[in-house]
């Protein structure tokens, strides 16, 4: 199957939006007072966080690499 340029395009920019945004939403859960305890290990909300973000980095990591190969694929069809 081959990607058209648009479905191509949408794809690289989920994947940069991606990128984007989840670190720096990594900062504000690392600076939340909840994320750590008295003791200054990482607590569940902290750790549930972290978890979601590292799977919504590899999510788009995926798609944007899927859009890279469309494109590149378009441009030799």
């Amino acid at each position: 199957m081959v990607l058209s340029r648009r479905w191509s395009v949408l794809l690289v920019l989920v994947g940069v939006w991606t990128w984007v945004i989840w670190p720096r939403f990594l900062v504000a859960i690392w600076q939340d007072d909840r994320a750590w305890d008295a003791a200054g290990h990482p607590t569940a909300f902290f750790t549930v966080h972290a978890v979601l973000i590292a799977v919504s980095l590899i999510l788009g990591t995926a798609v944007g690499v899927l859009g890279v190969r469309g494109w590149r694929a378009s441009r030799r069809s």
